[in-house]
């Protein structure tokens, strides 16, 4: 079964994109490439060597096993050897990426604390969104417990678009909740 996004992009996103007359063909319309879920573990890293919380909790968000990513050199101020753990990855695409976009719209933004929509600024230069959530229990599939340890979640959109221009108005269309 198709997801929602996917005939929405197919049939109605990708062509009012075309008919804006800034693209000469249906593939040069941009579209999303994949979305990467990330947590820095640093900071719990210190306190405790066991982050196998924060990796359940990253399953849970987004359906998929996370993938541990270490330092790449040693900072001293940081208190960080090389190859020590730095952060879990997910990056999502296809279906599961469609599902977790439908969701992080429709159900987890509307319930941030005080949200007046997502920051314009966030681009990359190359089409790219990123955004932060303050914490994980946002999402619906996080049980809020006493013990539990708070963490923020990043996100990025990666879009096939050449410029921020381009990214903007396909995550409008896809009705990403910009501010005004």
């Amino acid at each position: 079964m198709a997801h929602q996004y996917i005939t929405e992009y197919r049939d109605a996103i990708a062509d009012n994109l075309m008919k804006s007359g800034a693209y000469k063909n249906k593939h040069a319309v941009p579209k999303l490439d994949k979305i990467i879920v990330s947590v820095g573990i640093g900071s719990y890293m210190q306190k405790s060597k066991d982050y196998s919380a924060i990796e359940k909790n990253l399953a849970q968000l987004t359906g998929q096993k996370p993938v541990m990513r270490k330092s790449k050199k040693a900072i001293s101020n940081f208190k960080l050897r090389e190859g020590m753990p730095v952060g879990l990855q997910v990056t999502l695409r296809g279906p599961r990426m469609y599902a977790f976009l439908s969701k992080l719209i429709n159900v987890v933004l509307p319930r941030v604390r005080d949200f007046r929509g997502v920051s314009l600024r966030s681009f990359d230069g190359h089409g790219n969104y990123s955004l932060g959530l303050p914490e994980q229990t946002v999402f619906p599939e996080v049980r809020q417990d006493d013990g539990m340890l708070l963490h923020g979640v990043q996100v990025t959109f990666s879009t096939s678009a050449t410029n921020n221009d381009d990214g903007l108005a396909l995550l409008k269309a896809m009705a990403f909740p910009f501010q005004k």
